[in-house]
């Protein structure tokens, strides 16, 4: 796998994570359950984007403005900073998140279940591809097709966004693993600050993404461009 600013989650009989800026998988320890509290009766907004798509890939339509939800902003009070080595992101996590192993250079957090089950998962990675602002969402696509048993399906993406510190283009998809044929869902944005480009995946269970989404969104609205 060519190395990539991008990050995917598999599944086996423990959960693992591999994050695509080099070859090789981590596997995840057992962490505490996230507490959601007031957000657990959120649902997470599925909007739709343009009709300009990688070839192979699917698309949910939808009459919501895409990323309609997002507002830069710090994040809620209790949360922690996990700061990319390079100045280029600054990734923001839930009090019950815990870190995570990852490649050289970038940042990832977990929460499982006592089974060890993935609930949530984020990282941010330093762009280390031909990735940009303008076809962020076709290359993303491209590389779950790669990386998957089947090609993902696109819920929505949006560019030009404010992000604190810089701007960026997100795509929101989900797609089934290889190992263990798991259904995921995610939120990547490529954002672009005075240091440089960095890469923020956030992703969680499709059937669980109703409890977990509002959390990664709040994660997606404070991260921080270096």
């Amino acid at each position: 796998m060519a190395a990539t600013a991008t990050a995917t989650i598999t599944a086996d009989r423990t959960t693992a994570m591999e994050t695509a800026s080099a070859p090789r998988r981590h596997r995840t320890t057992l962490f505490a359950v996230l507490s959601l509290g007031a957000v657990a009766a959120m649902l997470a907004v599925a909007a739709c984007s343009s009709s300009v798509q990688s070839p192979g890939t699917s698309t949910v339509q939808s009459a919501e403005l895409p990323f309609a939800w997002f507002t830069a902003a710090p994040a809620p009070a209790g949360w922690r900073t996990m700061d990319l080595p390079d100045g280029t992101g600054v990734l923001s996590v839930p009090p019950d998140a815990s870190p995570a192993e990852s490649d050289p250079g970038s940042v990832s957090a977990t929460v499982s279940s006592s089974t060890g089950e993935l609930r949530v998962y984020l990282n941010a990675t330093p762009r280390q591809g031909s990735e940009s602002l303008d076809n962020w969402s076709t290359f993303r696509l491209d590389h779950l097709a790669d990386e998957n048993s089947s090609p993902p399906t696109k819920i929505a993406e949006r560019t030009g966004m404010a992000f604190r510190g810089g701007t960026g283009s997100c795509v929101e998809d989900s797609y089934v693993t290889r190992v263990g044929n798991n259904r995921y869902r995610e939120m990547a944005c490529l954002v672009a600050g005075s240091k440089g480009i960095s890469v923020l995946i956030v992703a969680a269970s499709a059937d669980s993404w109703p409890l977990y989404g509002p959390v990664l969104e709040q994660a997606v609205n404070a991260y921080r461009a270096g």
